[in-house]
């Protein structure tokens, strides 16, 4: 079985690790702050701060940015729960705009006929879903005409670029996870990063019980910190992303220019405007065929996975706040059609070509 995802980790992570605990210093420390740096060096971010997974990362990110109880943030329905969940989390309410069916990210078209109708939307969460950036020229115009606060979601975006520039650094605050199935992985673990030194401030207040010194909580905070276990892990997962991200672009490449021409199938669409990182290659798949295809593919050797069957507002949790089926047609199409099958570094040359003789295959 070649498999959807396939986490690379060595000798280095391991050697690593083992530093740490001879150190005695397992718990958050100097690690840490040398994760954070390198993470603001990479992505060109001022600050950087580390929590222990990206939902953490979300719900720090959204608080320091000064989401409140009762504010309304829009954002888009199809994506991972804990997008929402953060919201929620904050005491502020989801409110959910229609997906750009050529990248499956927000739309800034339905976004900003949301914000014309609702005067109460006081921030919008982008997601940069399956490492695709949104169009951030769009959200950037409709962030200085509305005024409302501008938040990332790139848990699957890690080096992903809008014309030269790292995703997460566009708007108020950006948040990353590094779960083991990311471009990158601490196994857990999640990062802020911002460029406002009062949000800096806020998150690492937030993320360490409220703490303003060694004996002072200034404000109801949690413990969301990273430890240096999953920091060094971290440390040399990053010095190889470029790499990794380099591989999965060319392994997108190599699976456009051989499936697109099905007529069953809609390869991604990138633009030239973006440089993705491929953390999911996702297609659709026409004419109601996804069950017999995902099911043609596990027969045969291939794994796939599908992110996310259900848009977030049609799940059980939400259902009871009052949302309705049809809310957003394109973002509930897409959860009908779309399949993810490997992308990763680790695929070999022969894995590629196995993949599309499968695939091409399919219809006879």
């Amino acid at each position: 079985m070649i498999p959807l995802v396939s986490p690379i980790l060595g000798s280095q992570e391991k050697e690593i690790i083992s530093q740490i605990i001879d150190s005695g210093m397992i718990a958050s420390g100097a690690y840490v702050t040398q994760f954070e740096n390198e993470c603001a060096g990479l992505w060109k971010s001022k600050y950087a701060v580390a929590t222990s997974n990206g939902t953490t990362a979300l719900h720090a990110a959204m608080l320091a940015a000064g989401v409140k109880p009762g504010d309304e943030v829009l954002t888009t329905p199809l994506s991972f729960i804990a997008t929402a969940n953060s919201i929620l989390y904050c005491g502020a309410r989801p409110v959910f705009a229609d997906i750009d069916p050529e990248n499956f990210n927000l739309s800034p078209e339905k976004t900003e006929a949301a914000l014309k109708k609702n005067k109460r939307i006081r921030a919008v969460l982008l997601v940069h879903l399956y490492g695709t950036p949104c169009d951030m020229d769009a959200f950037m115009y409709l962030k200085n005409k509305y005024g409302f606060i501008l938040l990332e979601d790139c848990a699957q975006a890690h080096g992903a670029l809008y014309k030269g520039k790292a995703v997460g650094t566009f708007g108020r605050a950006g948040a990353f996870s590094f779960y083991a199935t990311k471009n990158m992985t601490t196994g857990e673990g999640g990062m802020v990063l911002c460029g406002n030194p009062s949000v800096e401030k806020q998150a690492r207040c937030i993320i360490n019980h409220g703490r303003k010194d060694h004996s002072t909580f200034g404000m109801l905070g949690y413990n969301y910190r990273m430890t240096n276990l999953a920091a060094g892990i971290g440390l040399v997962q990053l010095k190889h992303l470029n790499d990794w991200n380099t591989a999965r672009r060319n392994n997108a490449k190599f699976l456009n220019c051989n499936l697109q021409d099905l007529s069953f199938l809609e390869t991604p669409a990138i633009k030239q405007s973006t440089s993705p990182v491929f953390h999911q290659y996702t297609l659709r798949v026409r004419h109601g065929k996804r069950a017999a295809f995902a099911g043609y593919l596990a027969k045969n050797g291939i794994g796939s996975g599908i992110h996310y069957p259900s848009v977030m507002y049609l799940q059980p949790s939400y259902r009871v706040l009052g949302y309705k089926k049809g809310l957003c047609p394109e973002a509930e199409r897409a959860a009908r059609e779309v399949i993810s099958i490997p992308v990763h570094p680790a695929l070999s040359t022969e894995n590629l070509e196995l993949i599309v003789r499968v695939i091409r295959k399919f219809k006879k």
